[in-house]
């Protein structure tokens, strides 16, 4: 159990203290002094660890088998002894630009809390030193633990949002980039050749613009499975009528409901861009492919005159004109070059070359 728990004590008008070794004694010892609760972090806990949990705290063995279990949506639970919250924290790796998402399990009592993490990028840690160093707000009980967890959980997906923002930018000045420009390899597609970030997940090193595109839609659509979700339990914090959580902290957590509404729209703005800037490629290259078949027929079409010239006089007929004309050879020599010379002119004056 100590390797699984990563934290465990008694915040007493907040300020940490420590409690008992036994859970029992520890829970008993915070329900007697009517001020307190206690704080137990576990991380990714198996069955036969966490049944002690389960027995002590009495939770309900649908929120224990979802916490355990892991890969659950955002979303908020109440039953009978417990307030059973499900967050997804978002990670951004600078390095080759990808979001990798955790699961965090909150359970709320009268005088407990319980955090499951599954994962990593849990900014459990930072929330417990900032509510330690804060005890004016650690001593508003469990209420000021779910409302720290659910803002540091959002900051991030903001924080998160503007790292995409930034890598969106980049590759929408890519893709409108002057076609002499077109080849060069942009920032990112010359950070996987280092990293080898595309070899790792399968596809080479500074893949084409569009299946990046597509790439970063995936990465769009799993910060959205993180925080669309997320907005009802929030919006249910944030009114009146929740059990285990103060009703002085609807105002707090309104103001994490207003920051994930922004999260949000965000997210939106990204993927209906990423869906414009796949369209205006997709066109791109539709129209440079027209240019390439133009420039094609253009250079076939010079081809086709000395094909035909040289062709005629290639004909075994006895009876043929200027067979017998010494200067037959250069002049028919002539005639097909001014004819390819005046093809070109006639192309390039019209932009197919």
């Amino acid at each position: 159990m100590r390797t699984v728990i990563v934290d465990c004590a008694i915040y007493r008008e907040g300020r940490r203290t420590e409690g008992p070794a036994d859970l029992s004694d520890a829970l008993a010892e915070a329900r007697s002094s009517g001020d307190a609760f206690l704080w137990i972090g576990m991380y990714e806990p198996t069955d036969k660890e966490f049944d002690l949990v389960k027995r002590e705290f009495g939770l309900h063995p649908l929120a224990v088998e979802d916490a355990l279990r892991a890969h659950q949506r955002p979303k908020l639970e109440v039953y009978d002894d417990s307030l059973f919250m499900v967050l997804k924290p978002v990670v951004y790796e600078p390095k080759t630009d990808t979001v990798t998402t955790g699961e965090l399990m909150v359970f709320i009592g009268d005088s407990f809390v319980v955090t499951v993490r599954h994962g990593e990028g849990s900014p459990l840690a930072a929330v417990r030193q900032r509510l330690e160093a804060e005890p004016e707000v650690l001593a508003h009980g469990p209420t000021a633990v779910l409302y720290a967890v659910s803002d540091a959980v959002v900051d991030q997906y903001i924080e998160v949002a503007g790292e995409l923002q930034v890598d969106l930018e980049e590759m929408e000045a890519e893709v409108f980039a002057p076609a002499s420009k077109d080849s060069r390899p942009s920032e990112k597609a010359k950070r996987d050749q280092k990293t080898g970030a595309g070899e790792r997940d399968g596809t080479p090193a500074g893949p084409p613009t569009a299946a990046r595109i597509y790439v970063f839609k995936r990465q769009v659509l799993e910060f959205r499975r993180a925080t669309v979700p997320l907005g009802g339990p929030m919006s249910r914090l944030a009114s009146a009528g929740v059990p285990f959580v103060h009703e002085r902290s609807q105002p707090f957590f309104r103001d994490v409901s207003d920051h994930l509404t922004r999260a949000n729209e965000q997210v939106e703005g990204l993927d209906r861009l990423l869906s414009d800037i796949l369209a205006a490629h997709l066109a791109q290259q539709s129209v440079r492919q027209n240019d390439d078949m133009r420039k094609i027929s253009a250079w076939a079409a010079m081809a086709a005159v000395p094909t035909m010239v040289a062709g005629i006089y290639g004909m075994n007929f006895q009876h043929m004109p200027e067979l017998g004309w010494v200067w037959a050879y250069p002049a028919v020599l002539l005639l097909m070059a001014g004819a390819v010379y005046g093809l070109f002119r006639l192309f390039k004056r019209r932009g197919w070359l």
